[in-house]
């Protein structure tokens, strides 16, 4: 079979799991501003706006045999190893304008690890270089687990994405390479096995085969050391690695150890890239070290700058950090946690060489797992019921509920702030669940800047792993045009897929769209009805006060007064102000029910205290008449200009009037004294 033939299977593999859906295909004319950020043998990669909303990688392949087999190989490694957050996302396929495929993955904003370091040279402290290193350990063990051995490890396929570790080409770039130049090879000479360096005849006296698990735990080593020294190993400026250099590294040269480089840390990286395999650790074990090493470093640092103890941080919080905060990932506790937990936490520091450190951040972790799993739940119900419905009482609803919250350990009650929960969701973006409240946070701005563009980016990507949540409020961003360009038809479609999964807000939205219309959707009263009837039946307020609306007006519907007071009366009853002041006018005006002067008076007060001002005006005239309270002119004077001070004409008229009847009684009274 001829190459052109296997390769022609490979592309109809490839179409074929299009066609049957295992892997999403992006439309290629809804990519903007592509860019070429980097090329190679295997083809060229290309940084592309999806849709103005978010940066996507495009990779390219100069397509053979070779390369169609491997990119097929490696589409199927990367949907077992997807789910971890130190590797490159994989998000589909799209095909260009002559038809050639690429594949569409998680962009990485920093660069190589290369680049990264080159750039912040200096500025990172030993924590961030640890937390690097443990992300990279983590990446590799993840692939090891799933019997992926990744074979070209190196600082330029080694990514890094909001200063955290993305591994990518784990076995594509050496594979593909190999099929078409052996050039490249010299370029990485450093980060190889050494055990891999055979001769074979004097005239090619290098060759590489076998490579292992232990191949990649010895350029594991070397990446640490690179991590430390921020160059890569063996650089000399203007000069390449070349045959003689793998020599040397196969007779046992090694970098030297960079001063003030910790013993513990040093001394892993050297077990890494030991000369025989057998004798360096497993990547497991690389990765649990680590994480004793960065864990012991924040309890001693902590101690030692407080001068107090501090409650032992989730460690999984802390792998990641931002460059603003990189001198500093001190989990700072209020006073009032700092005593609860001083007893425990002493005696966790007092034991830690002798404790089993994973047991103790396993459990942190399950506690702040379950924190965010119940928020995520209460916004749900929340958003649902229409009680979240502006960005100040979204954010006191969290803040609130954080606050009344508190986990119990050993009968101990403990707090989860919202600074721990921010952290802990920075590295745990592999649900969607938490990828939505990361954007949520950002939405609203908990313990960070309000960030409507990356709140946006990260409500599309759970959106698109089918978090209904947020699909609503991707809808409510493109409605709003919230860290995206305003599209109210595209808004429109997100609702439509939450009303059709039974969500009430999603179903509110649609009757709030058809009930004034928008570009591309037409007016319709009746929708507008039925679905606010759907959203009310599912609890949400909103739906509730403007169904009753259209039962009173007949919009949509048949009139019916009776059910509109029994809607009013239930939004009122759910804590809303605007149905409690409608309620107040039912009383009032005798709609759907008898007249009640006395309940439409308590009504609109108590309107007014859930903040709904409108109903301050209806207070006065009640006082002006004395209908449901004792008749006082001064009281409807009060609320008039209450009144008038949010811009009511009626109430300013109205004051006026009142003040000139005053001013005439006054002036009758004090004639009368005059003259007796």
């Amino acid at each position: 079979m001829t190459d052109n033939t296997d390769t022609s299977e490979w592309i109809d593999w490839i179409e074929e799991a299009i066609t049957r859906e295992f892997f999403k295909f992006y439309d290629y004319s809804q990519f903007r501003d592509i860019r070429e950020i980097g090329t190679g043998g295997f083809g060229k990669v290309y940084r592309a706006n999806w849709k103005n909303s978010k940066y996507l990688a495009l990779k390219s392949f100069n397509f053979n045999n070779a390369t169609a087999k491997e990119v097929v190989h490696e589409l199927k490694l990367q949907r077992d190893v997807d789910f971890h957050n130190n590797i490159i996302r994989f998000h589909g396929i799209t095909a260009d304008q002559d038809k050639k495929y690429l594949l569409v993955i998680e962009y990485a904003d920093g660069g190589t690890l290369k680049q990264y370091l080159r750039k912040n040279i200096n500025n990172l402290t030993w924590d961030n270089k640890y937390n690097l290193a443990f992300q990279l350990a983590c990446a590799v063990s993840c692939l090891h687990n799933e019997g992926i051995v990744h074979r070209d490890l190196h600082s330029s396929n080694v990514l890094v994405h909001q200063h955290n570790i993305k591994l990518a080409d784990f076995g594509l770039s050496r594979r593909i390479d190999d099929a078409t130049t052996q050039s490249p090879f010299f370029g990485v000479i450093p980060y190889i096995d050494p055990a891999k360096f055979k001769k074979k005849s004097s005239r090619d006296p290098v060759i590489i085969h076998n490579l292992n698990k232990m191949s990649d735990v010895y350029s594991v080593g070397v990446l640490l050391w690179e991590i430390s020294s921020y160059r890569p190993p063996f650089y000399t400026e203007g000069e390449s690695y070349d045959v003689s250099l793998a020599v040397e590294i196969s007779q046992g040269l090694r970098e030297t150890v960079v001063p003030n480089t910790p013993d513990e840390y040093a001394k892993l990286f050297i077990e890494c890239w030991d000369g025989e395999p057998v004798k360096r650790p497993t990547i497991n074990e690389v990765m649990e070290r680590l994480k004793a090493i960065l864990m012991k470093s924040i309890i001693m640092r902590t101690n030692t700058i407080t001068g107090n103890y501090s409650p032992l941080p989730d460690f999984d919080e802390i792998i990641f950090f931002r460059q603003d905060d990189n001198s500093s990932i001190i989990d700072n506790t209020s006073h009032n946690s700092l005593n609860s937990l001083h007893g425990e936490i002493s005696q966790i520091i007092a034991n830690f060489d002798i404790m089993n450190t994973k047991e103790i951040i396993d459990t942190l972790a399950a506690d702040l797992d379950l924190v965010a799993s119940k928020l995520e739940i209460f916004i749900s119900k929340i958003t649902n019921e229409g009680k979240n419905s502006s960005t100040s009482l979204r954010k006191q609803n969290v803040l609130d509920y954080l606050s009344k919250n508190e986990l119990q350990k050993d009968n101990v009650p403990v707090k989860i702030s919202p600074d721990e929960i921010f952290k802990w969701l920075l590295c745990h973006q592999n649900e969607p669940k938490y990828i939505f409240l990361l954007g949520y946070f950002y939405y609203i701005g908990i313990e960070t800047d309000v960030d409507l563009k990356k709140s946006y980016e990260l409500f599309l990507d759970a959106s698109e792993n089918m978090h209904v949540l947020s699909q609503y409020f991707v809808g409510e961003c493109l409605q709003f045009g919230d860290g995206v360009e305003k599209d109210e038809k595209l808004a429109f479609e997100y609702f439509e897929r939450v009303a059709k999964k039974n969500y009430a807000i999603g179903q509110l939205k649609l009757g709030a769209i058809y009930d004034k219309g928008i570009p591309g959707v037409k007016k319709s009263s009746k929708k507008a009805a039925y679905w606010y009837e759907k959203a009310a039946n599912n609890g949400n307020n909103t739906a509730i006060y403007n169904l009753a609306f259209m039962y009173k007006d007949k919009i949509g519907v048949n009139r019916d007064h009776k059910k509109a007071f029994r809607l009013f009366k239930q939004s009122a009853e759910n804590g809303d102000a605007d149905g409690m002041a409608m309620l107040g006018y039912c009383y009032n005006n005798g709609v759907g029910t008898a007249v009640n002067k006395m309940k439409a008076f308590e009504s609109y007060q108590k309107a007014i205290e859930l903040g709904n001002l409108s109903a301050q005006y209806n207070i006065a005239l009640m006082y002006e008449a004395g209908e449901g309270i004792k008749k006082d002119i001064d009281k409807a004077i009060y609320w008039f200009k209450k009144s008038s001070e949010l811009g009511d004409k009626d109430a300013v008229n109205r004051l006026k009037k009142l003040l000139r009847i005053k001013e005439d009684d006054e002036m009758l009274l004090f004639n009368f004294n005059f003259h007796n």
